[in-house]
C-alpha cells in the first residue's frame, strides 16, 4: 500500500446522517425510507425482472431503478405500494431515542 492512505478522515460520533448536516426531521425520514427499501430488495431479489414487472404492476425501467437503488425520486407511498405488491406487511416502530432535540426547541421557544 502506498503511504498508508487507509488512514480514516473522518469518524463518526453516532448516526452518519446527523454527520453530513442533515436536521432530525430529514434523517428520521431518510432512515424510515432506507429500511423500507432494504426489506424491498430483500424480497425482490427473490425474483426476476420479469416477474417483478407483473408483481409490481411497473414496466421494466422502473423495476431496473428500484432494483438498482435509484430510489431517490420514490416517494415512502410508492414504496409502501411495492412492499405491498410482494406481500410485505409494514410494521414501524417509533421509539423517542433523542429525547435532546425536543429539549434544544423548548429552550429556544422560551428565550
Amino acid at each position: 500500500m502506498a503511504g498508508g492512505r487507509n488512514k480514516a478522515t473522518h469518524v463518526t460520533r453516532g448516526n452518519v446522517l446527523d454527520d453530513l448536516g442533515f436536521s432530525p426531521e430529514q434523517a428520521t425520514a431518510l432512515k424510515f425510507k432506507a429500511d423500507l427499501y432494504q426489506a424491498i430488495l430483500r424480497h425482490a431479489r427473490k425474483y426476476s425482472q420479469k416477474q417483478l414487472q407483473v408483481i409490481l404492476a411497473e414496466p421494466q425501467p422502473r423495476v431496473s431503478e428500484l432494483l438498482n437503488g435509484k430510489v431517490a425520486k420514490k416517494s415512502v407511498d410508492k414504496l409502501l405500494y411495492y412492499a405491498g405488491r410482494l406481500g410485505i406487511e409494514a410494521k414501524a416502530r417509533f421509539p423517542q431515542t433523542n429525547k435532546q432535540v425536543v429539549r434544544q426547541e423548548l429552550a429556544a421557544a422560551a428565550r
